[in-house]
């Protein structure tokens, strides 16, 4: 391969490669295999079935967050389905002898969230989780993308699992951003144009310099949506930014191990001349903070826009108008000044220290609107304690917030975290699908700072004016 160019893509992926079948899939090895309560219970039943054990346990990490509940963790769970996914990931990851991050746990968190903070996630590596948000992984140059119950248990047997190699998109943002515009922002705007179906069969490269000047949480909220525009997943070349996050962190390498890997991770970026199958090409200053109006994360625009007509969108107007008809909206409405009732800060795309930052900037000095119930959820333990440490907690409480323990929250219903049916939630999680916070749950996709103007004025604001 060295008189051809490769894509950072190409780069790790070849390398990966056990065995390639003609005409069909790859044999692929996978570096790092992140378990939770939800996908595994299944594929630890078909192992037991076919009386196979786990290859390789200290590549495989457990814990607990998608159906954990957000208050009083310390006593039982009170949903019995949840109560048995949490004691058979228990259960299975000590037989098996799996490190396992559960309820109480002081290395907790959301799957996504703990695997950067802890080191585990690394430059260069192949990474899978039963869990579709795991792009988020992408942002340190790594390929990491969710896989199906059958293919947890090939991994968990075999440490390798069957996959055609996808197409190769680069998605490049330049320029300078404006006010109050941040990464959920960048990657909602990216979604709107591309559409959720846009990026199908390819796995995205976020290039330009945008993305060089964005921290790794920020990097981390882009690659997590990049399955929201039907994506394998999505990438950022490591740079300095990156290898300053890892450095230190618990499972990073250390002294000449660390030497090592950095000059093997400075070589992790994509060719000079290197093709693409396809390329688009986006100006920051066209982005403004973002907001969705509909029921799939590409209906958003730019909040002080009015709601697009069904000519001005893709698909069709029966399809659209179900849509709007679902959310209470109609056409060419404005989203500012529309009345909500819940706020969730949290989730694997929001989770994370800088993203509370975000929000109490806004909240401070002020109240949350009495008409509105937010739940403010850290991605895990560690960003738990960074919130009491920087005051943050102060701020909130201050405000009227209440800080909830560590999971997944109200980003799934999966767990007592449920909007209500017909009442509005401002989310910065990552999916506002019908029903997805709840049955009849109306989702609106927002960044940390849309999420804190709406919930001290109840209604949809422009963070821009409370700035």
């Amino acid at each position: 391969m060295s008189n051809q160019t490769s894509t950072l893509f190409d780069k790790v992926w070849d390398s990966h490669v056990v065995r390639k079948i003609e005409d069909g899939p790859d044999v692929f090895f996978i570096d790092r295999h992140f378990i939770h309560e939800v996908t595994s219970p299944v594929a630890f039943l078909g192992l037991e079935s076919r009386n196979v054990g786990v290859i390789y346990p200290n590549r495989t990490f457990a814990t607990a967050d998608h159906n954990t509940p957000t208050i009083n963790q310390h006593l039982p769970v009170q949903d019995p389905l949840s109560a048995k996914q949490l004691d058979a990931l228990e259960t299975n990851s000590a037989k098996y002898g799996i490190s396992h991050w559960g309820l109480g746990n002081a290395k907790n968190g959301i799957v996504h969230v703990v695997g950067p903070e802890n080191g585990i996630t690394l430059p260069g590596m192949t990474i899978v989780c039963g869990d579709s948000h795991t792009s988020t992984h992408g942002a340190f140059g790594a390929i990491a993308f969710g896989i199906g119950t059958s293919e947890v248990e090939m991994v968990l047997s075999s440490q390798c699992i069957m996959q055609p190699k996808p197409k190769k998109m680069r998605v490049n943002v330049n320029g300078k951003l404006g006010k109050a515009v941040t990464p959920k922002d960048v990657t909602l705007y990216i979604i709107s144009k591309l559409t959720t179906a846009g990026a199908t069969g390819y796995f995205v490269e976020y290039a330009g310099n945008v993305f060089e000047n964005m921290s790794m949480e920020g990097r981390m909220t882009v690659c997590n949506m990049s399955i929201e525009m039907g994506a394998r997943g999505g990438m950022i070349a490591p740079d300095q930014t990156t290898f300053d996050y890892i450095n230190g962190r618990d499972q990073a390498p250390k002294g000449e191990k660390w030497d090592k890997a950095l000059a093997y991770w400075k070589t992790l970026k994509t060719d000079e001349g290197a093709v693409f199958d396809k390329e688009y090409n986006f100006d920051a200053a066209d982005i403004e903070p973002m907001i969705t109006y509909g029921t799939n994360p590409g209906m958003g625009q730019g909040i002080s826009r009015n709601i697009p007509t069904s000519g001005e969108v893709e698909g069709g107007k029966a399809t659209y108008d179900k849509s709007l008809n679902y959310m209470g909206f109609h056409e060419n409405e404005s989203m500012l000044g529309k009345k909500i009732d819940y706020v969730f800060i949290g989730s694997c795309t929001n989770g994370r220290i800088e993203d509370f930052r975000a929000f109490a900037s806004i909240v401070k000095g002020r109240k949350k609107a009495d008409n509105v119930t937010a739940w403010v959820v850290p991605g895990s333990h560690i960003v738990e304690a960074q919130i009491k440490e920087e005051g943050i907690l102060d701020i909130l409480t201050e405000a009227g917030f209440e800080l909830r323990q560590p999971g997944c929250s109200a980003c799934l219903a999966m767990n007592d975290d449920k909007i209500p049916a017909g009442k509005y939630a401002v989310s910065t999680s990552n999916r506002n699908f019908e029903g997805r916070q709840g049955p009849g749950a109306r989702t609106l996709l927002a960044s940390p700072l849309v999420a804190a103007a709406a919930a001290v004025t109840g209604m949809v604001t422009d963070p821009r004016d409370l700035m």
